[in-house]
């Protein structure tokens, strides 16, 4: 077993001094309420987005399963990103906004934790498996539709502090 500094020489926090990957101790840091909020857009045809906002979808209530989705992802996330902490996560909310201007579905997950790490890798995998949800649940009528600008829009706990994502406008 080789010692490895306790700060790393990269400010990638994932690699030690000799650029091995591993999950970071955070048995130091204080456990805090934090807060993570992530978006992101499907684009499809205007009668793809009518057969999901008139409920008649054939797989179902499109996005009352893809909220389910999103919760579940969220929950799953550290079985899917090598590196990231089981979490405990308090909330997840995942909400959707239709926008029949551009045909397309907004989608806004927040998750929510007391921890030692922070909650936006959750936001980030549940917002993007509500919208793979959504294209799974509509690809038999809508194969063309485009899952674009999954990001992270808000943090706030922790030792970082908070961040805002700067709005451009869509």
């Amino acid at each position: 077993m080789t010692d490895t500094p306790a700060q790393p020489a990269s400010p990638l926090t994932h690699f030690d001094a000799q650029g091995q990957a591993h999950m970071v101790d955070v048995s130091a840091k204080a456990s805090t309420h934090r807060v993570a909020i992530a978006e992101g857009r499907i684009t499809m045809l205007p009668a793809t987005l009518a057969l999901i906002q008139s409920g008649t979808a054939k797989k179902g209530d499109v996005l009352g399963i893809a909220r389910i989705a999103g919760i579940q992802g969220a929950k799953k996330t550290s079985d899917l990103i090598p590196l990231c902490h089981p979490i405990a996560l308090t909330r997840v909310a995942v909400e959707f906004e239709v926008d029949e201007v551009s045909s397309s579905v907004l989608c806004r997950a927040t998750a929510e934790c007391t921890g030692q790490t922070g909650v936006e890798m959750e936001a980030l995998t549940a917002a993007s498996v509500a919208l793979l949800t959504i294209y799974d649940m509509c690809k038999a009528v809508d194969r063309g539709m485009t899952i674009s600008g999954v990001r992270l829009m808000e943090k706030r706990g922790g030792k970082s502090g908070s961040f805002v994502a700067e709005t451009n406008s869509q």
